[in-house]
């Protein structure tokens, strides 16, 4: 049953307000002025572009069509998106603040608005339907449970507003709460549950009614370390379970990697890459992915040599290093080197590694399964090593002086870093 007073409509609204704040006023609607920057001559024609051509794959299941999002008539926060999402695949939205992942959610989602090109979901334009007509489960980073309706309450809330008879309510409800392992806590309210707990009933209400697609917007940010890590392997687990579309917003690239079958890295309203998470982690395609998604060394220099398979690139004075060309196109241009800490060998064999250096230990911390070592290598002081807690590792100690290396394709030459 619905609270006295209350619509589904109205709910939807409150829930909106909680999760978003209020939005700033100008004089003109936030239709009103999406509709004027779509009829603006600073908007180029919807459809152009392979990439654009290349979303409206018969395969996909949400499609963003040449998307942008404005919200002042000037500036985009969402540029150009064109992102084709897999019937039943776990997509992360990951970037920093600001980059644009949460604005797209929540066009998604119906709580915004495209200023420019159309989004479809299992084949149908959604641009103007109401979030409450798309049958999409959201989960916010603030639970957004009712308090005063008790867990099995909550969970009835969505199939009440859907009409469902009584007897379908009561399974549907019996199956959420088996999935979330609450049933014991049907009858409590949210005030007398755990964070986490709180956490699996905002999921369970999700999933309850069976939605085409769940959209989660930083869900685990409000839990400590170990409880989000057990959360985030469980929403795994029941995704692969049930099979539903999840598209999911987090700026913690653990987060990432850990729950997706795709990421999509976003910065500057744009989407930098997409693909798998060990794709992501060791074929970055620019500098940012580079550096935003796990440790990274980066050594800037020029370009002395390019051939098919490698380069070699001048640090300064200090040396050369050969490398793996991926955003680099000619002799003379500047690139960043990009090398992860755990692809860097101490007192490497002879031929085992292209690249053969003498670092000095600056500082060792110890981490438990590894070591990080900071040195000093090329006049960087701020290379770092990982070296893990195993037998034939050698001693450290801060000051000596160790032999280091690393293979050319292990080293990528990107962009020059901004």
């Amino acid at each position: 049953m619905l609270p006295a007073g209350m619509s589904a409509q109205n709910n939807f609204r409150i829930d909106l307000k909680a999760e978003l704040g209020s939005f700033k006023k100008t004089g003109m609607s936030r239709r009103e002025r999406d509709e004027t920057f779509r009829r603006s001559s600073k908007v180029p024609p919807a459809g152009k572009g392979l990439a654009g051509l290349m979303s409206t794959s018969g395969s996909a299941f949400v499609n963003f069509i040449d998307v942008q999002k404005s919200y002042d008539g000037e500036t985009l926060v969402v540029k150009d998106l064109n992102l084709a999402i897999r019937r039943g695949e776990f997509l992360t939205l990951l970037g920093p603040s600001g980059s644009g992942k949460t604005t797209t959610l929540m066009m998604l989602a119906g709580f915004e608005v495209p200023t420019h090109g159309r989004i479809e979901l299992d084949g149908q334009q959604i641009n103007d339907l109401a979030p409450h007509k798309r049958n999409i489960g959201m989960v916010f980073q603030n639970y957004a449970l009712f308090p005063h309706m008790t867990v099995e309450e909550n969970l009835a809330f969505p199939l009440a507003v859907r009409s469902l008879p009584k007897a379908d309510i009561d399974k549907k409800i019996e199956r959420a709460l088996s999935m979330v392992q609450l049933t014991q806590m049907r009858k409590r309210r949210p005030a007398q549950l755990s964070g986490g707990q709180q956490q699996r009933v905002a999921l369970a209400r999700a999933l309850v009614f069976d939605p085409k697609l769940v959209l989660m917007d930083e869900p685990l940010g409000a839990l400590d370390k170990q409880l989000r890590e057990h959360m985030q392997l469980e929403i795994k687990h029941i995704h692969q379970s049930l099979g539903v579309t999840v598209v999911y917003v987090t700026h913690d690239q653990g987060e990432a990697l850990t729950m997706s079958d795709r990421v999509a890295v976003f910065n500057d309203g744009a989407i930098q890459q997409l693909a798998s998470p060990a794709e992501l982690y060791e074929q970055p395609q620019n500098s940012f992915v580079a550096q935003f998604i796990g440790e990274n060394n980066r050594l800037s220099g020029v370009v002395t040599e390019l051939n098919g398979r490698d380069c070699r690139v001048k640090i300064g004075d200090a040396g050369e290093i050969r490398a793996l060309p991926v955003s680099i196109s000619n002799v003379g241009a500047k690139t960043t080197l990009s090398l992860r800490p755990e692809r860097v060998r101490i007192n490497p064999t002879n031929g085992a590694c292209a690249n053969q250096f003498d670092a000095k230990v600056e500082e060792l911390i110890y981490l438990g399964d590894h070591t990080r070592a900071r040195v000093q290598l090329l006049g960087h002081k701020n290379f770092v090593i990982k070296v893990p807690n195993s037998e034939g590792v050698p001693n450290l100690a801060p000051g000596a002086t160790i032999r280091i290396g690393w293979r050319a394709e292990d080293c990528r030459a990107l962009d020059a870093f901004m």
